[in-house]
């Protein structure tokens, strides 16, 4: 049997595997793009319930912890490896309701429901994925449970790992651009190794030990619109936040969110399985947390005076403590749905000039992410909730960001729909189709065809030597991407960018006029963007018009888009 305190001290040993490993998992990658990549993605991810994990107590079952768990990875997912693995969990948690341990079949059982979670989450599930090696280990495991079979839960946590080490090393003649590369995959590496960790515990041995403390995000800040604040205009003086952790599954929030409505103003109250996320103006922060104590135990509680905070020319009580401790401040704060705005956006974006070109079409708040970093679902959370509108539009501009922003859409406390832009070019085109004069379903529609006829392309550079799709990479060579695919590889910057976009002009023309976008990045001067832009206008002559922005953007010399 497997009890609630080993199950806890499994997943951070896991999480702590995950982080020792994960440059290693991140060099699985066959794509040499620079990226977040998939080690460090799946470490962000668990260590997100690690977090939340070490608060719990002793006494504990493996009900409680496999739903802390998975309410955490949820949240805290990055990339589309972090969110399949928060779907396996969540599966898995389903499947050990009720349960104050877990024995061989339990375990199966509940691997066997992660594993639908995850497959029906993927629109087109690709074998020789993570996906496929944890399959093959639930069916392994239900293969072994089933008759009169007498494995305990450690043998059959055993059996469930060595099957997924062989399915793992199935996984390049599945896919061929792995076995032309020599590599398993990455995602099924992250799950085995996360499985190794776990089973050190499950074994009846110790937590393996972090060597190391995860790696800050390099883009962790967000910005954002905050509108002016008066003073004179608060009414209530705490902003109060708490996480109330349910100690019983029929726990009610509505009774606590009329109470909170009745003491204070800016009320969420955002409530799954395991947990109810709260927020309220007041001034009785003491009487809001009565009332929240009698649905469970509280966490990661936050009371800050406001008419202190915007007495110290704009820079609040809580940032100049958190300052002065070297501590992040919370960049989204939640703000309450006003009714007369109906719409409202939130983008992902990397570089300062990018992130401008976003809120001056009228986003209201920009997460920090990309390629190089992948946002949690709860970093896109917060800044939906930070956006005051019934019906927010999501804009990940990246396609491993686009399943993290999708979990959002239970969560939020409002209507959020969230479109497939990949790029960033994407994600203008569709701002620049949003009509505030169309109902919601119009404007979906409308952005989604603008976005779809962008013609996109980006120059980047080889993070290491690879052999991809028959092009011989070299490490620092000229990466040339289409519509997210390589192109061509190349040694000369100026040349790239105009073979590069003349490709794409061919395959967009427009008869009615075409506009090129050159967005350069923060490694590019004014002078060489200007002689590039110049280059481009040569070549395409009258055929379009070239317009050249300064977009700071880490890792892509530029992004090219063709309308």
């Amino acid at each position: 049997m497997i009890n609630g305190i080993q199950l806890r001290d499994a997943f951070v040993s896991g999480a702590n595997n995950i982080s020792n490993y994960r440059q290693q998992v991140d060099a699985l990658n066959v794509f040499p793009v620079p990226d977040g990549d998939t080690g460090t993605n799946m470490s962000m991810t668990i260590n997100a319930a690690k977090r939340e994990l070490l608060n719990m107590k002793d006494g504990i079952t493996v009900e409680t912890v496999s739903k802390k768990a998975a309410s955490a990875l949820l949240r805290g997912a990055r990339g589309n490896s972090g969110v399949i693995l928060s779907l396996l969990f969540r599966g898995f948690a389903k499947g050990l309701e009720d349960k104050e341990t877990a024995n061989a079949a339990d375990i199966a059982a509940a691997l066997e429901l992660g594993v639908a979670a995850a497959y029906k989450a993927v629109m087109k599930p690709t074998e020789g994925t993570i996906l496929t090696v944890a399959r093959l280990a639930a069916e392994r495991a239900k293969e072994l449970v089933q008759g009169e079979n007498t494995l305990s839960a450690a043998e059959l946590w055993n059996e469930i790992l060595l099957a997924a080490k062989d399915a793992l090393a199935q996984t390049p003649e599945m896919l061929p651009v792995l076995k032309k590369a020599g590599v398993v995959d990455a995602g099924g590496q992250g799950f085995v190794t996360i499985w190794e960790g776990m089973k050190a515990v499950i074994d009846g041995g110790s937590v393996i030990p972090a060597e190391e403390e995860q790696q800050k995000p390099q883009e962790k800040r967000a910005q954002g619109v905050a509108a002016e604040f008066d003073e004179g205009e608060i009414t209530f003086t705490y902003c109060t936040e708490f996480i109330i952790n349910k100690e019983k599954a029929d726990a009610d929030p509505r009774g606590l969110r009329a109470y909170l409505e009745s003491i204070g103003d800016c009320v969420v109250v955002v409530d799954d399985e395991e947990i109810i996320k709260c927020h309220v103006h007041t001034n009785d922060p003491g009487n809001a947390i009565q009332a929240a104590l009698k649905l469970g135990y509280l966490t990661n509680m936050k009371i800050d005076n406001m008419r202190v905070q915007h007495g110290h020319s704009g820079t609040s009580a809580a940032e100049l403590a958190a300052a002065e401790a070297g501590e992040e401040v919370e960049e989204f704060p939640y703000v309450a749905v006003e009714e007369e705005n109906e719409y409202g956006f939130v983008a992902v974006a990397a570089g300062d000039g990018v992130k401008q070109l976003f809120l001056d079409l009228g986003v209201n708040n920009v997460v920090s992410g990309g390629q190089t970093m992948n946002p949690s679902t709860d970093d896109i959370l917060a800044a939906i909730h930070a956006t005051p509108a019934k019906h927010v539009f999501v804009l990940p501009n990246n396609k491993n960001i686009i399943m993290a922003a999708e979990q959002t859409i239970n969560l939020a406390d409002r209507e959020v729909e969230v479109l497939q832009t990949r790029s960033i070019p994407e994600g203008i085109s569709a701002m620049l189709a949003f009509d505030s004069e169309q109902d919601c379903r119009s404007n979906l529609m409308n952005m989604i065809k603008a976005y779809e006829k962008v013609g996109t392309g980006s120059i980047t550079f080889a993070a290491r030597d690879s052999d991809f799709e028959g092009h011989k990479i070299k490490k620092g060579q000229l990466l040339a991407m289409e519509g997210g695919k390589l192109a061509f590889t190349e040694e000369d910057l100026k040349k790239s960018v105009v073979r590069l976009t003349s490709s794409l002009l061919r395959k967009h023309t427009n008869k009615d006029g075409n506009f090129i976008t050159l967005i350069y990045g923060e490694d590019i001067s004014d002078e060489l963007a200007e002689e590039i832009q110049r280059a481009v206008e040569e070549k395409v002559g009258e055929q379009a018009e070239v317009v050249l922005v300064n977009g700071q953007q880490p890792v892509y010399y530029f992004v090219i888009s063709v309308e």
